[in-house]
């Protein structure tokens, strides 16, 4: 028998730093980056979206032997199916049966599919762990209930007030020449989203620290990055000698071959592990006490101040034992 595929998921918001974490962990031997993985059947093989390495999806060699284990054909269906299933309307449902024990994302024959995605990376990347960035706790369930999967789940937070910020600057969904824009949210319906996600991830996998979730605010991640990453690792079960590191906050990075997520996916050469302040000036008084009152439980939660530029709570991180007690800086990168 086959040893279970592990995965590491990165469950939370959107603009919570994903997209870097996930190409900067793809760099290290044994990690395959591979991008949001939920999009792969309908902005890869539909849409044949560009690949992390630049090539379209369907051009990529890597891909294209991936590709030959997974029933293509259906791609369409199966990205119907998923949409359907993962609404959030269907979160109340999902968990009550976490609660009682149960599957929280009921079975279906779309996941023969799915569980032959994730086994057909694994054998064709060599990788011992494979880094699904796709976010969304129902998706993380889903996953984590297939046959062969062994979930790890790594739990991204940042500032709500930094994530709504970044959710109203347009984006071209594979950079600035794509017609197409990543989505563009009120900040009123970010801040909801940010709650939702973050609660939904803490209520299905918090209880499993320190062995099977570990959660990283984001802004303890730039302020520290190489040893942030280290814990990452370890918790992986992966090897942190011989990565991208340069300097104290500088990577250099490789391409990945990533399906889907923030266009930043795509840089590559020395690249900063830099914090960006701009929303704290920029996000307008209005917007700032909206997003703080619908997330007041969220900023208790996770360490972070109600007043612009007040300091962050120790204790942000869970299942490490430690945290960057003190230092909370806006993220840089703008990522997914």
């Amino acid at each position: 028998m086959n040893p279970p595929v592990r995965v590491l998921y990165l469950a939370g918001s959107g603009r919570s730093g994903s997209t870097l974490v996930t190409t900067v962990l793809g760099q290290y031997a044994g990690v395959f980056a591979a991008g949001e993985l939920r999009y792969l059947w309908q902005r890869g093989e539909v849409e044949n979206r560009p690949c992390g390495c630049g090539l379209p999806l369907r051009d990529c060699p890597l891909w294209g032997e991936v590709r030959r284990d997974l029933p293509t054909d259906r791609a369409a269906a199966i990205a119907a199916g998923l949409r359907g299933r993962l609404r959030m309307r269907g979160l109340p449902a999902l968990l009550r049966r976490h609660r009682r024990g149960r599957r929280p994302v009921p079975a279906h024959p779309d996941d023969a599919a799915l569980a032959d995605l994730y086994t057909a990376v694994a054998r064709h990347t060599g990788a011992r762990v494979v880094v699904d960035s796709s976010k969304l706790p129902p998706y993380g369930a889903l996953v984590g209930a297939l046959p062969g999967i062994e979930l790890r789940v790594l739990h991204l937070v940042r500032d709500p007030r930094a994530t709504a910020f970044s959710w109203r600057r347009r984006r071209g969904l594979d950079g600035d020449t794509d017609p197409e824009l990543m989505s563009r949210p009120p900040v009123w319906k970010a801040a909801l989203l940010w709650l939702v996600w973050n609660t939904v991830t803490v209520r299905l996998w918090g209880d499993r620290a320190p062995t099977g979730y570990l959660r990283v605010r984001y802004e303890d991640l730039t302020a520290d990055p190489e040893p942030t990453l280290r814990r990452i690792l370890g918790f992986a079960g992966v090897d942190a000698d011989g990565g991208p590191f340069t300097g104290p906050a500088t990577v250099r990075l490789a391409p990945t071959h990533s399906v889907a997520g923030n266009p930043s996916r795509h840089r590559t050469g020395p690249v900063p592990v830099a914090a960006d302040v701009q929303w704290r000036r920029d996000l307008s008084r209005w917007s700032y006490a909206l997003v703080t009152v619908l997330t007041a439980a969220g900023l208790r939660r996770f360490g972070y101040p109600w007043r612009r530029g007040g300091p962050a709570a120790a204790g942000g991180s869970a299942g490490s034992g430690r945290s960057a007690a003190g230092r909370s800086v806006a993220v840089g990168q703008e990522e997914g």
